[in-house]
Parts: C-alpha cells; sequence; structure tokens
C-alpha cells in the first residue's frame, strides 16, 4: 500500500469489502506506521495490515509466510494468538480481529508493578512451549537471527550517543561502564521464540489480570532463547526475571547462563526502546524505559 495515497480509508474499505463480503467497513482509523507496515483498524475491531515492502513478489511471499506462521503458533501457544480473518498477498495486506484486552504497556506503572511475577511466570509458560517446538520446520517459516554479543553492544554504544543528552546524568557512569565491557561469551543452543516479547504485545483484562493473547509476531526467529527473557527483564525488572525463569521448563544451570545473557539484552535493548519512544514520541515507550533503567542502570 502506498502510505502517501490520499484516500487510504477507502482503499481499505475496498479491500475489506473485497475479502469480507456481506461485512460493512464504517469507521477506519490509523493505528500506526513502522519501518515495515501500516495499520488500520476497521470498525474499532478489525486490524487491516498492509506490508511497505516495495517488491510484490518478496510482499506477496511475507504476508503468505506469515498466515502459515500465525497457524503454526496457535497450535503450540498457550495464550491466545490473531487468528487472520483474511489475507490479501498481492495488496501485501493482512487482517484480524483484535483479540481482546489491553497491552500491558498502557497499564499505568504501578498496576503493572503490581502483577509483574504474576505476568512474568504466565510468559515463562509461553516460551517454555515456544523453545520446545523443534527448530527444523519451524525454520522453514522464519528466519535465523543469532547477532554476536559485540554487534549487541556496537549497536548499543552508537544508540546512547544518539540519545545521550536525553539520559539523567546520575545513569550515564553505570552505561558508559557497560559498555566498555566485553560482551558475553556466544556458544548458546538457537531456539524457536516470538523475539519481540516486550510488554506492548501482551495483552491483559486489566480488571481480573487475566492474559487475553500475544500479538505482532512478525519478528518471529530462531534465536537465543535469552533474547526474550531479555525483553521481560527490561520491562519488569529482577523479580519478574526470576519469576519467568522458575516457570520455565529448563535445568537451573542453563537457566542461569539465560539469566546472565539476559541481562546483557536488556542492558542494550532499553537503549533502543529508549530512542525508538524520542524518535517516535511515544511517551509510553519513553517512560518505560527511564523506569527501566533504576534496575538495569542503578545510580
Amino acid at each position: 500500500m502506498d502510505s502517501g495515497r490520499g484516500d487510504q480509508a477507502g482503499f481499505v474499505r475496498d479491500i475489506v469489502a473485497a475479502q469480507l463480503p456481506g461485512y460493512r467497513a464504517g469507521s477506519v482509523v490509523l493505528l500506526g506506521e513502522g519501518e515495515d507496515n501500516i495499520a488500520f483498524e476497521v470498525n474499532g475491531e478489525l486490524i487491516v495490515r498492509f506490508s511497505k515492502e516495495p517488491d510484490p513478489v518478496r510482499r506477496t511471499a511475507d504476508v503468505s509466510g506469515e498466515v502459515r506462521l500465525l497457524a503454526a503458533v496457535a497450535r503450540i501457544s498457550p495464550l491466545p494468538v490473531p487468528e487472520p480473518a483474511f489475507a490479501d498477498a498481492e495488496h501485501g495486506c493482512l487482517a484480524y480481529f483484535k483479540l481482546p484486552g489491553r497491552p500491558v504497556i498502557d497499564l499505568p506503572l504501578p498496576q503493572r508493578a503490581a502483577h509483574d511475577a504474576v505476568t512474568a511466570a504466565r510468559l515463562g509458560e509461553l516460551l517454555s512451549a515456544l523453545h520446545e517446538v523443534p527448530v527444523g520446520p519451524m525454520a522453514r517459516l522464519v528466519d535465523v537471527e543469532d547477532q554476536p554479543a559485540a554487534a549487541w553492544l556496537d549497536e548499543a554504544a552508537e544508540t546512547y550517543a544518539a540519545i545521550v543528552s536525553n539520559v539523567p546524568m546520575a545513569h550515564r557512569p553505570a552505561i558508559e561502564a557497560f559498555l566498555g565491557e566485553p560482551p558475553p561469551a556466544g556458544g548458546h543452543p538457537l531456539v524457536f521464540s516470538h523475539n519481540d516479547l516486550g510488554i506492548e504485545h501482551v495483552l491483559v483484562d486489566a480488571a481480573t489480570w487475566t492474559f487475553t493473547g500475544v500479538i505482532d509476531w512478525s519478528d518471529a526467529a530462531i534465536c537465543d532463547p535469552a533474547c526474550d527473557f531479555g525483553r521481560l527483564y527490561r520491562d519488569l525488572g529482577a523479580t519478574a526475571l526470576h519469576s519467568a525463569l522458575r516457570s520455565y521448563r529448563t535445568g537451573a544451570h542453563q537457566a542461569e547462563a539465560i539469566g546472565t545473557r539476559a541481562a546483557f539484552y536488556a542492558k542494550c535493548g532499553v537503549l533502543e526502546d529508549m530512542a525508538y519512544g524520542i524518535e517516535t514520541g511515544r511517551a509510553p515507550y519513553l517512560d518505560k524505559s527511564l523506569a527501566a533503567l533504576t534496575w538495569l542502570y542503578p545510580a
């Protein structure tokens, strides 16, 4: 979809009418636009997303592949995942009805903090289910992402240099000390994982704290099992990380190694999230990053 086209809403309605005969598309609201996709909400219930990939062959393959991926994930995930309502691969379009609940990132920090351990334990169970899946079949659906730790550290240093003026002075010495340390050694096993399991992608019923779904599987990959634990540590803190690891079905020695690498990924990732919040003006990302500095880079 051309994000610069004048009548985006009309184009979305035309796609929905062609793919869901009998469904009347009334309101069409732009939800957001990133580097890879632009997404709309129809009638407050249907998410219609368009790939911004310019190559039509690759665009078609990406959409078709994500449909297969969501079907595979639905079979193994203990939490609900989006179920495609339709896919129009030619236009790079994937649509699904919204899962109930609200993203954890949108809830007040005190409410999140009161449920950190429960949230992390549930997500540890999810990661157990994902990481136990044989890698071979999933490698036909997603890419392998195993960037060396040194590359993570280099990117974190570049990001820090770009945002340092926004980083509270009290945390700068700890960040700069971390950036000067050697990265952890490699040699870890690879697993299938969500690969972007931040609290913006976890849905809950805020009244009962029931988990209603995990969204945005577009970054799923074969990767280090510690990567998503790092995101939990980044967003929820050390107590949550320990809770997630306790519910994770693995040996104590492996859990300890995962926890060590998770801390490294969290320290790198919080700088990236902070930069994203600054660049896009999305206050929840900046706010959660500033809060995370207190446990990742204590003064």
